[in-house]
């Protein structure tokens, strides 16, 4: 007889179902796991406003909601951004609800060239003093007063350290920074305790984390803060080698971050959102050349570091399938949006778990037995290898779904995601 309570065992069955459809193994049944963020919050009863300032609220609404749903893991709370905190920060690249956006509209994050194009050997030459004197002052207003640092190394001085470091500390602006940090690293810390909490309640209640660390591809990372897209895109024919250049150099940096960050939290899943990838915004030659290398060294690390990847892949899959058969089999969880699931099959069907796909539009606008009907043929479709996980597509369930659709998706999943 075992020691260990219901709940404890509950939680092992779910870690098993999911490693287990990861691996290729058939479960006990079809997992469901959501990557969703806004939806459980609102399913709570709370605005997408009061989940960014009432943390107390957002735990509640959250908890209350899985405990309803009973799904087989809480989704990741890394999008919950602390409302207070941002406005402190001044922060210039996201709108949120009630901070430019309506009371319950999902935030937005700002695309713009936060490093222009003529910046790239700055930024390669001095990593660091671009990003503190340059990156920094225009992503958060607080930073304001770093752009009139002098370059760093005059600070690299056991004669000037301390008295150039005290002079700048007495400089009014500098000082107004500096308070500002310590009261947004209060309400950070406030904001911290009660998502450690959260974890905590959810591992009492049996329900692990979907995943403990985070990434970005290292294309991604430059794209999506550097340069823009549309700065992104141009420096793909103007600028070729200073933009490989800068992804390679911020390659090895996005993997210590994941590694580091599932160390602390001691949960070896770790999401990647990726963006600029699919078969919608470069070519299969341009993604060979800039996206692949970067993202497959990622995925590989990540692997031998003896953890799970979760690439989130936003857009259109189909033309990436045959790179992403050069993984190992049974290591990588791919979270899809749109792909043909044929094709999938045919390449990867004994490679890589499908994790998806119930479409955005049909949990907004469809009726439960169209959801339920989808969810079924998902099933079907998968159920000669058992690598299936049941999720919405895009967003994983976006924020505007009917409540009734969810529990569909949720109830198909039990009604004929069980292996016989």
């Amino acid at each position: 007889m075992s020691d260990k309570t219901e709940t404890e065992l509950l939680y092992e069955a779910r870690e098993k179902r999911f490693n287990d459809a990861v691996s290729l193994k058939k479960p006990d049944r079809v997992p469901i796991v959501s990557l969703t963020n806004f939806f459980l919050t609102r399913y709570g009863g709370i605005t997408d406003k009061e989940a960014m300032y009432d943390y107390s609220k957002m735990r509640e609404a959250w908890l209350a909601s899985i405990k309803k749903l009973d799904w087989d893991f809480v989704p990741g709370i890394f999008t919950f951004f602390p409302g207070k905190v941002l406005e402190i920060m001044d922060s210039k690249a996201l709108k949120w609800a009630g901070h430019g956006l309506g009371e319950n509209i999902l935030y937005q994050y700002i695309d713009k060239e936060y490093m222009l194009a003529d910046e790239y050997d700055e930024f390669l030459d001095d990593p660091n003093g671009f990003v503190v004197t340059k990156f920094l002052p225009r992503v958060c207003g607080i930073f304001k007063p770093l752009g009139e640092l002098l370059p760093i190394p005059w600070l690299a001085s056991g004669y000037t350290a301390p008295v150039l470091g005290a002079t700048l500390a007495g400089l009014p602006h500098y000082a107004e920074m500096m308070e500002k940090l310590i009261e947004a690293g209060k309400e950070m810390t406030a904001y911290n305790i009660h998502q450690a909490q959260l974890v905590q309640d959810a591992k009492e209640m049996g329900y692990p984390m979907t995943a403990g660390s985070y990434s970005v591809a290292p294309f991604d990372s430059i794209s999506d803060f550097f340069r823009g897209l549309n700065g992104t895109m141009l420096d793909i024919y103007r600028r070729p080698d200073k933009l490989k250049a800068a992804v390679d150099y911020v390659a090895p940096h996005v993997t210590q971050f994941a590694i580091n960050y599932a160390a602390m939290t001691g949960n070896p899943r770790v999401v990647i959102p990726l963006h600029r990838g699919s078969g919608a915004f470069m070519s299969d030659e341009q993604f060979a050349e800039f996206y692949w290398p970067g993202l497959k060294r990622l995925l590989l690390d990540l692997i031998d570091a003896g953890l799970t990847p979760i690439p989130f892949f936003e857009g259109d899959m189909t033309p990436r399938l045959k790179y992403l058969a050069q993984l190992p089999p049974g290591k990588v969880a791919g979270h899809f949006d749109i792909v043909d699931k044929k094709k999938f099959k045919e390449i990867l069907g004994d490679k890589m778990v499908f994790w998806g796909d119930v479409p955005g539009s049909l949990l907004v606008t469809g009726k439960p037995q169209q959801i339920k009907d989808y969810v079924k043929a998902l099933i079907d479709m998968f159920a000669d290898t058992g690598g299936l996980i049941i999720d919405g597509a895009v967003e994983g369930v976006p924020p505007e779904s009917k409540p009734e659709n969810v529990e569909a998706m949720t109830e198909a999943v039990r009604e004929y995601g069980v292996y016989q």
